[in-house]
């Protein structure tokens, strides 16, 4: 629910929001969007071929709405805004979630030939914007914000910016409630005082909960008492139902679907797992820290920038997964180094990935790319 929460925060009489998106069942947020005064419009696509044919239609959309700034997510929908942006003239910024390398060869394909349409490159970490540099095949042109236009240009630059602007959440809304806790506890069943780990994912390959379904069975061999809660839902869910069942957790690993408000559920996790093998900067776990959730977690990609080893979390190397199960045992048996973690969590995302502070470098860069182009 990030684009709920940042429309919250961002300067509303000086920008005006509308959200397009292509799959008309992925409508999750719409209701939030709207009730904030935000526009959302559907430019129906049921498959990534038939959003091409909508470029026409998004084009015409812009020029009647006078739309000064195109922001783009995801991959495809990244290409659409470039082709876009070129009928239009109007500016195009495409945020980059994820490293190059995990894109199939279409998706990589499309993305490098197109890269350069753009105005500005935003990558959510370090470790996302190196992969935009070897594999992108553009040159980029730096930028710093807040930022002082010098030049305007009238016509699409063939070099377009690459900054990093990282992730955010709104620290004010993700505090830990007790109450709201205790109540997602007794609606699944588990006991007050028992221990939790949690985590909040999209049913997919890249987070390897399968493993971490065998992570819980390892802890409970050595914290009989603990529970898990998974949230979420997607491609996987069968085989992971069918996992757990040939694990013999069922009782023990709660699984309530996807969920539009996943703050109660972190309030009912005293620890946070993720056993992901590649990352950009994940929402959820800003979110969970912001909650004051212990982190337990593999160093993929943009995790190891958010957790502190040692402070804010405890990190292992990727597909150490018995460093994971050590470490949840470790903090399961330990509350006052749990308790430790879980406060250098809150606090470091309070320092540095404030949801106020991605608002104002997005609010910048979209002020700084209109002046340039005039």
């Amino acid at each position: 629910m990030l684009l709920p929460e940042t429309l919250k925060v961002h300067d509303r009489e000086q920008f005006d929001f509308h959200f397009a998106y292509f799959l008309p069942w992925k409508d999750q947020m719409v209701s939030a969007i709207e009730a904030l005064g935000a526009k959302a419009v559907c430019f129906q696509a049921n498959n990534n071929l038939q959003m091409f044919q909508r470029v026409g239609e998004i084009s015409r959309y812009v020029k009647e709405h006078q739309i000064d700034v195109i922001h783009s997510h995801l991959p495809w929908a990244g290409v659409i805004a470039r082709l876009v942006g070129k009928k239009t003239g109007v500016p195009v910024v495409y945020t980059e979630h994820n490293k190059w390398e995990r894109y199939n060869k279409i998706t990589y394909w499309l993305n490098k030939l197109s890269f350069g349409w753009q105005d500005a490159a935003v990558a959510v970490s370090d470790d996302v914007q190196q992969s935009i540099r070897k594999n992108a095949g553009a040159n980029f042109r730096e930028l710093t914000l807040p930022a002082v236009q010098e030049t305007r240009t009238s016509r699409r630059v063939q070099q377009p910016y690459l900054l990093n602007i990282l992730n955010g959440v709104n620290t004010a809304h993700f505090v830990r409630d007790e109450q709201t806790g205790f109540q997602i506890r007794q609606d699944l069943g588990i006991p007050a005082n028992a221990p939790v780990i949690g985590t909040v994912s999209v049913f997919r390959f890249q987070k390897r909960l399968d493993v971490w379904m065998e992570i819980a069975a390892d802890i409970l061999k050595k914290v009989p008492e603990a529970h898990f809660i998974i949230v979420g839902d997607g491609p996987l869910k069968e085989e992971l139902l069918a996992k757990r069942k040939a694990l013999g957790i069922e009782e023990r690993l709660h699984m309530p679907g996807l969920k539009t408000d996943v703050k109660p559920y972190f309030s009912a996790m005293d620890i946070y797992m993720m056993s992901s093998i590649f990352e950009g900067l994940p929402i959820a776990l800003l979110e969970a820290m912001s909650c004051g959730c212990a982190v337990i977690s593999t160093k993929a990609g943009g995790v190891g920038e958010v957790v502190e080893d040692g402070t804010s979390g405890l990190l292992c190397e990727v597909d150490d997964y018995r460093k994971l199960a050590d470490y949840g045992e470790q903090l399961l048996q330990n509350q006052e180094q749990r308790l430790d973690l879980a406060a250098g969590a809150r606090f470091r995302v309070q320092a540095d990935f404030s949801i106020n502070k991605m608002a104002k470098q997005l609010e910048e860069l979209y002020l700084y790319l209109k002046e340039e182009r005039g």
